[in-house]
């Protein structure tokens, strides 16, 4: 069975969860609808036991947008991972289970806006489309969302372990080796944190980028000026 490297950055992008076996076929991903701060005892029970059963990468998503971006840009860099364990409780504000499932079976439109989702903001702007699609291509959705049980995670995780598919809540999960591609170097890019003011196409994102570079000639100027006004004051 052909396991691969990671990228050399995997994974690339911080986050609240657990690195574990590398070469490991499964992700276990924990919906959270509580600040970081209140994570109850049975969240982070689910969180370990992904952990402990073997998955490369468990830990807990709070949002549609950036959020999942981050799982994304993870995913990808370790062409291991073949499966997406999604459990949790859903969260109320931000939908976050329901837009990945949308992202499984609808993909995204031309504006990188998740199709099908109830999610207010499932726009997915801090990645390119290609990491979309090959987090979509890589890796198959285990959907165990809203059954709050530490033994199914863990049965759920060992059997993507498997070599011959095995039965599992409807699916046949097996070890497929690793995604025939290269791992991907991804990384959050504008790191948007309100999607609804991003620009709806090219010319829009080019006067964007335009008036980012003239505010920030004024800021050097400005720091300029205020540095010679600093000199001249000490003269």
């Amino acid at each position: 069975m052909l396991k691969v490297d990671p990228h050399p950055d995997y994974p690339p992008e911080e986050g609240c969860y657990i690195r574990g076996n590398d070469r490991s076929p499964v992700a276990v991903v924990i919906i959270l609808k509580w600040d970081q701060d209140k994570v109850p005892p049975e969240i982070e029970a689910l969180v370990r036991a992904g952990a402990e059963a073997g998955a490369a990468l468990s830990g807990t998503l709070q949002t549609e947008n950036i959020g999942l971006e981050k799982v994304i840009c993870n995913i990808v860099s370790n062409p291991n991972i073949r499966y997406l364990v999604l459990g949790g409780p859903e969260s109320p504000g931000h939908l976050t289970g329901d837009a990945v499932k949308a992202l499984f079976a609808n993909g995204v439109d031309s504006k990188n806006h998740i199709i099908g989702t109830e999610a207010p903001h499932p726009f997915l702007f801090n990645i390119t489309r290609e990491m979309i699609e090959r987090f979509r291509a890589q890796v198959k959705l285990v959907d165990l969302q809203f059954k709050q049980d530490v033994d199914l995670i863990k049965k759920a995780v060992w059997s993507c372990y498997q070599e011959e598919p095995v039965e599992f809540m409807g699916y046949k999960l097996f070890d497929p080796g690793a995604y025939p591609e290269p791992p991907m170097s991804g990384k959050i890019t504008w790191r948007i944190l309100q999607p609804y003011w991003e620009p709806q196409d090219e010319k829009e994102r080019e006067a964007k980028r335009k008036a980012e570079e003239l505010m920030e000639r004024l800021r050097q100027r400005s720091a300029e000026r205020q540095k010679e006004k600093g000199k001249n004051d000490c003269d």
